[in-house]
């Protein structure tokens, strides 16, 4: 069982839980992380990670919900597909956590949450006779992101009243087929984030039908996703930053450099609003917050893209591995966002507002 979740399981469910601070130092993570091989294999790294305990990172909400991110980036500046797992891996625990129930232990291993509910590929569950938690699962579930190597996945089902569930599933039983399905692509390779088919697997529910949504630490993971976007594109700027130190008489590559700067400091005020947001009211979404850092994020990434290409030009790209390969896998990770669709229902909200002057410095 993980540290946090023991130290959470011992508080009332009705208490908001003191500040969380890991056994770590940010700066001891990255000095680990630098110690690893690069490029090596992601699941190798991960597990190491999980092993030595830096997987116990504090938990949204809990009064340092900053340190969270701060701790999902600097695994992101290293690698975005160990950031893709390890991001996975600590927000089922943080599932587990916010929808425990008495005498619900949190398996062992590497761990994934699996909710992408594209209409063709959806899995459906049926209650086992004997146990109001013991559920059957049958159906497709597409974008399984290191199928292959996990343990226990909390996936997303639909009951038999087409609510949504969450059911945590453990991987090595009949009826579970780890596809080869669904994933070509050259960013995020490594992920293989693949299709598994179930047929009658056996699963646990985790709380109760809907709760995964309505819980509040569905729109604070969200923003953990958006950490780790920043810290794949603060990477990439860093390398830009090194590059043009030896190039001070280019005004143009500098000027890229400067935009840079301006989009990435941006976003990172806004994550670090988002972040008091949560920790003054863990109860609360903060749907609002969360929506504006991650398209914050978002249009930040996408401006690191635009302009580290053209301040290094292509020499980077084909000859250094680990820019070449931020370069391809942020845009595939940030792609989980919705673009326009996230933008306009962020514009709604905004519009429904009751501020006469939001934006009054």
């Amino acid at each position: 069982m993980s540290a946090v979740t023991r130290r959470a399981a011992k508080q009332e469910s009705d208490c908001v839980a003191p500040v969380q601070t890991p056994n770590f130092t940010v700066a001891g993570l990255i000095a680990r992380l630098n110690a690893l091989d690069y490029p090596s294999d992601p699941y190798a790294s991960l597990g190491s990670l999980i092993d030595a305990g830096y997987d116990d990172i504090p938990l949204p909400g809990a009064g340092n919900t900053l340190k969270r991110w701060q701790v999902l980036a600097a695994v992101a500046r290293r690698d975005l597909t160990l950031a893709k797992l390890f991001e996975s891996h600590t927000d089922a625990l943080a599932i587990l956590n916010e929808l425990r129930r008495e005498g619900h232990t949190v398996p062992d291993g590497l761990l994934a949450v699996w909710c992408a509910e594209p209409p063709d590929k959806r899995v459906f569950m049926s209650h086992l006779p004997g146990g109001a938690h013991d559920v059957q699962i049958s159906g497709v579930k597409a974008w399984c992101s290191g199928a292959a190597h996990v343990h226990h996945a909390v996936v997303s089902v639909r009951d038999e009243a087409d609510l949504s569930c969450l059911v945590a599933v453990e991987m090595n039983q009949p009826g579970v087929h780890v596809t080869q399905d669904g994933w070509h692509a050259v960013g995020m390779a490594s992920t293989a984030s693949v299709d598994v088919v179930f047929e009658d697997a056996v699963g646990s529910m985790i709380g109760s039908p809907g709760a995964y949504v309505d819980r509040p630490g569905f729109a604070h993971g969200a923003a953990g996703i958006a950490a780790c976007w920043y810290g794949g594109a603060s990477a990439i700027a860093d390398h830009v930053r090194k590059t043009l130190r030896r190039r001070p008489d280019d005004p143009h590559a500098l000027a890229h450099l400067g935009a840079i700067d301006i989009a990435l400091t941006q976003a990172r005020g806004v994550l670090c609003t988002a972040a008091a947001a949560i920790d003054a009211c863990p109860r609360n979404a903060c749907a609002h917050a969360v929506s504006r850092a991650r398209l914050a994020v978002e249009a930040a990434a996408e401006a690191v893209l635009l302009h580290a290409s053209r301040a290094v030009g292509a020499a980077p790209m084909c000859k250094d591995i680990r820019f070449a390969r931020m370069m391809a896998d942020l845009p595939v990770f940030i792609r989980q966002s919705h673009a326009e669709r996230d933008l306009a229902a962020h514009g709604l909200a905004v519009a429904q507002r009751t501020e006469e002057e939001p934006w009054t410095l």
